[in-house]
């Protein structure tokens, strides 16, 4: 058990979590009428959110629509730019601490 519990405390989590919100991102269709969404806002019945958009709006980005992009929410080229930072991050620090090179 404290084996298991040790190579849980190991494993990147939070990386994993990004690359594939990343995939999740691409994969999506920003022209759909419904979508899932996690959102707390929007679970609770509110029309409108700070980040209501963003993820098809990065989505528009990654495809070359950057005018649309740009229309559905401004923060896209800024979101993106925080998830690779911080995937670079990670991965810096797993290098670091694993000695994998």
């Amino acid at each position: 058990m404290k084996e298991i519990t040790n190579r849980l405390q190991r494993f990147p989590l939070e990386l994993v979590f990004w690359i594939g919100s990343l995939i999740a991102i691409l994969t999506i269709d920003p022209s759909a009428s419904t979508h899932f969404s996690l959102c707390p806002l929007d679970q609770l019945g509110f029309s409108w959110c700070p980040g209501c958009g963003l993820g098809r709006s990065m989505n528009l980005l990654a495809n070359g629509n950057f005018q649309a992009s740009w229309s559905m929410h401004p923060l896209a080229m800024l979101a993106y730019v925080v998830i690779f930072y911080r995937i670079w991050q990670l991965i810096k620090n797993l290098k670091t601490t694993h000695n994998y090179g």
